[in-house]
């Protein structure tokens, strides 16, 4: 067992995989940070974060504090002596939180800070239709991901690659990258260098139903980008008109066709059990979608059994 005490804090699947590589690699995991247990579903019955599913199974201490700040969560995490914290997908610290191991605390990002700083940088690096990404770590200070870097790993983006795939492959390189961290920290090893400020960085804010919204108008290769960096959530949407309804529908798969037409922008031709789009530069047949209250689905499917006027069009 490596003797440095570790405190790791996060929520999703995405940080499942970092404090495994962590308890693999015979790190000391002294705690775990996690976010309450939440109603969801029908039932609303409390579900359990992945991380505690997962650190249950470890037998590690969890907290689930609802406020970082308070009396009674400091004293907890300041018992539990940590020398290091790590953070993975988790939410803002406060200083008193942040500064309290002697060798600070070090976050997981993914994406090549200091592009994409904020809440969805996978989602964005494709929606960018950027063909590389990437993880990094460095120290938390007081601003969001903006601290010293550690390290560093590149990784290229499919054309076809949707945010689901990439978040996996991330999720993975991340988990590695993060005990390469802790073996430079236990060693005594670890080099930083700080952040370079620059007017061209891209943002990664939170993803909203206006961000989200597809628009016809827009040439072909921006639409693909952005169902594919939005496949499979939260998703790209739009409202579908057929007859007399107005609806709004999900979409998550498509095939890019470069051609020249006439259609107005968001024309829907039925053909040969096919749905394809007009955009500004060609036309998207659309793969998979979904309906209100439907499941998400193949179009062929969805055509044995939905019809479509020769109105019919997506705004």
């Amino acid at each position: 067992m490596k003797d440095i005490r570790i405190v790791f804090m996060g929520t999703p699947g995405f940080a499942v995989s970092s404090l495994k590589a962590i308890i693999e690699a015979k790190y000391k995991v002294v705690g775990v940070i996690t976010a309450p247990d939440k109603p969801a579903g029908r039932g609303r019955k409390l579900q359990q974060s992945d991380v505690k599913k997962y650190a249950k199974e470890e037998n590690l201490k969890i907290l689930q504090p609802t406020n970082l700040k308070s009396e009674e969560f400091l004293k907890e995490l300041k018992a539990l002596e940590p020398d290091v914290q790590v953070v993975v997908a988790f939410r803002m610290l406060p200083q008193t939180v942040w500064a309290l191991p002697r060798f600070g605390t070090f976050n997981l990002h993914a994406s090549l800070l200091p592009q994409y700083r904020g809440a969805a940088p996978i989602n964005w690096s494709i929606i960018n239709g950027d063909r590389e990404t990437g993880v990094s770590t460095f120290f938390i200070d007081d601003k969001i991901d903006t601290g010293a870097m550690i390290l560093q790993e590149k990784l290229s983006i499919g054309e076809n690659e949707n945010v689901g795939q990439l978040h996996d492959r991330l999720m993975e390189n991340g988990a590695r990258l993060v005990v390469k961290t802790l073996e430079l920290i236990q060693n005594k090893k670890i080099k930083t260098t700080l952040q370079e400020e620059s007017e061209t960085l891209k943002a990664a804010p939170k993803l909203t139903r206006k961000n989200t919204k597809i628009d016809w108008q827009k040439p072909v290769d921006e639409i693909h980008n952005l169902i594919r960096g939005l496949n499979p959530y939260p998703a790209a949407w739009c409202i579908l008109e057929n007859f007399s309804e107005e609806f709004k529908v999900k979409v998550f798969d498509i095939e890019k066709i470069k051609h020249e037409h006439k259609n107005e922008p968001g024309s829907v031709l039925i053909e040969e059990k096919k749905m394809v789009v007009a955009a500004k530069d060609g036309s998207v047949n659309i793969k998979e979608i979904q309906l209100p209250g439907k499941r998400k689905m193949e179009v062929k499917e969805l055509l044995n059994g939905y019809t479509f006027n020769s109105e019919a069009k997506m705004r």
